[in-house]
């Protein structure tokens, strides 16, 4: 009966120990790991404010650039103009190249695109002829040997 008692005796002693070892060091030890997840969770945080900033700047920049785009091509309609009205021979001409300016700047409606005449589904498959093989018949592809 002893020996039993010490058999059992002995892993219980070694298991309360083990847990008390492993809960003075969890106790000692916590403030090491989440310093340094702290440190990682802060510098993720500085790169994504930084990428955020970075967007913001890239579209503000992209802003301003249609913006002179846009008023460049204003500038140069109204240079085309003007040079259209002071150097156009006779009035026919400076008219037509009025035109054709504004027709360029979308004064001109453009024709839509109609539906299809036919609502015939298409095929998924080539047509062939009544005395060719299909692409799913047993001979298809193979030369004759006779």
């Amino acid at each position: 009966m002893e020996q039993t008692l010490t058999a059992w005796l002995l892993p219980a002693i070694t298991l309360v120990a083990g847990i008390a070892i492993g809960f003075l060091i969890a106790r000692l030890a916590p403030n090491a790991a989440p310093g340094r997840t702290q440190r990682q969770l802060d510098e993720i945080q500085e790169r994504f404010d930084a990428y955020q900033s970075e967007v913001v700047t890239h579209f503000n920049t992209t802003a301003n650039l249609v913006k002179k785009l846009t008023q460049s091509h204003q500038d140069v309609q109204q240079h085309l103009s003007e040079g259209a009205n002071r150097l156009a021979l006779d009035e026919l001409t400076r008219q037509r190249l009025l035109a054709s300016l504004h027709a360029e700047d979308g004064g001109e409606r453009r024709e839509r695109l109609k539906p299809p005449v036919s609502q015939e589904m298409p095929k998924d498959y080539a047509p062939k002829s009544a005395d060719v093989p299909g692409m799913l018949d047993e001979s298809y592809g193979l030369k004759n040997k006779r």
